[in-house]
């Protein structure tokens, strides 16, 4: 089974000037300012793969050229148990994770396979460079993964505070080397890290938030909901680290927009953080466009505090044009906030009400709509699409063996990039 590469060119979201991807373009050359830039498909009418496609059933508003084995698309389906307690008419739930019964089957547990299986297939086949991606734990063990199951070279940099999110059922394929930051550290250190990697040429950045394929990937979960609903939502709940899922929703919206036939509004984002980490909660309610300052050893500490440590990004791309702010503003948005207690609380109330159990990030994402329909902020009636971004981690576990790994270097960021190289370039 294979797909065509997707015809579609870039476009600066800050100037609008549209021009080909010449290859792995994470930012608009001739533009000096930061801003990210988005895909821009030729089909501008998605034709919907059958389930046998696994993710590029969506391939359409994919910047992909190939088709990579083994992926499984988001799973949207219209909540009863949920919906009734919150007081619903309309909840669907948009689930990334381990449901079989659902026929959701992503054997990482997270809906950043969605991210891993986009980006990947971005990379054209004869690539000699090695990927590096870092990461604060699900999106490592995502690309992990599907590198390891796709024979695709990868360094994957990690908190070592973070490990315990690299699991897997088998050893990993020898072309996928993890190297971490040292106990004390967040993802912040483990993005410095892997950045020293930049002054090779063996080596190409992934580019997290400023990867068009990151972002589309993302957007699959609400072209998953678009197309079970039949219409785009009015209300979007995730939880946020960087944010780059709730820009992707943003984007995905607007190509449904052009695309005629779900709705001609935009859908209200409401991301959400983890007490006491809120950096782009504490801006956004202070309506700045740039983070508010704070002290690095102290975000160091409030990102460890925290029990959804995917959310743990100290600098994420909030103020960059067309980033967080700029997606939150246009869509007449706002932010939560959720304590561990709380994110707790809502992660057994999911597992009681729809019958599985989801990750501490996802809970982050059940409470705030909680939240934002007992303050009026959402009305009863709105059809709602709650994007549960990781669950079945308990399930999968009790039905399957697994291993964890150890990390092939453990380096701090400081360390000079010359150092780093050396050091990894070893590994292969």
């Amino acid at each position: 089974m294979e797909i065509k590469p997707t015809s579609y060119k870039l476009e600066n979201c800050a100037t609008g000037r549209q021009f080909n991807d010449e290859g792995w373009m994470l930012a608009d050359s001739e533009h000096k300012d930061p801003a990210l830039v988005r895909a821009i498909y030729e089909k501008k009418q998605i034709e919907f793969k059958d389930n046998s496609y696994g993710l590029y059933k969506f391939a359409d508003w994919m910047p992909v050229s190939r088709m990579l084995e083994g992926s499984c698309a988001p799973v949207t389906y219209k909540s009863e148990a949920l919906a009734k307690e919150l007081g619903l008419e309309n909840l669907y739930i948009t689930f990334s994770g381990w449901w079989p019964e659902k026929g959701a089957q992503m054997p990482t547990c997270s809906f950043k396979e969605t991210e891993a299986y986009s980006v990947c297939a971005r990379l054209p086949k004869e690539n000699d460079r090695i990927l590096v991606v870092a990461s604060a734990g699900n999106t490592a063990r995502a690309f992990a993964q599907v590198c390891s199951n796709n024979n695709i070279p990868i360094v994957i940099a990690i908190p070592y505070d973070n490990l315990n999110a690299l699991w897997f059922r088998e050893p990993l394929n020898d072309c996928v080397k993890i190297i971490c930051t040292p106990t004390g550290t967040d993802y912040f250190d483990a993005i410095a890290l892997a950045a020293k990697l930049n002054g090779s040429k063996r080596y190409m950045e992934e580019g997290g938030a400023k990867n068009v394929a990151r972002r589309d990937g993302m957007a699959t979960t609400v072209l998953s909901a678009a197309q079970v609903i039949g219409r785009i939502p009015d209300s979007y709940f995730q939880a946020v680290g960087s944010g780059t899922g709730t820009i992707a929703a943003y984007e995905s919206n607007l190509r449904l927009l052009e695309d005629g036939r779900f709705g001609s509004h935009l859908m209200k984002l409401i991301p959400s953080q983890n007490i006491p980490f809120v950096p782009m909660y504490d801006a956004f309610k202070a309506d700045s466009r740039a983070l508010l300052p704070f002290d690095e050893d102290e975000a160091r500490v409030k990102a460890l505090e925290i029990n959804a440590k995917v959310l743990s990004n100290r600098k994420p791309p909030y103020g960059i044009v067309g980033g967080l702010y700029d997606v939150l503003k246009a869509t007449k948005g706002d932010m939560e906030i959720v304590t561990n207690e709380e994110l707790a609380a809502a992660c057994d109330l999911f597992e009681k009400l729809e019958g599985c159990d989801i990750n501490p990030a996802a809970g982050v994402a059940v409470e705030s709509l909680r939240k934002a329909i007992a303050s009026g902020k959402v009305k009863k009636e709105e059809v709602i699409m709650l994007n549960i971004t990781g669950g079945g981690e308990k399930r999968f576990k009790a039905e399957h063996k697994w291993i964890s790994i150890e990390p092939h270097l453990v380096m701090d960021a400081s360390t000079p990039a010359e150092e780093v190289i050396a050091a990894v370039d070893k590994l292969f």
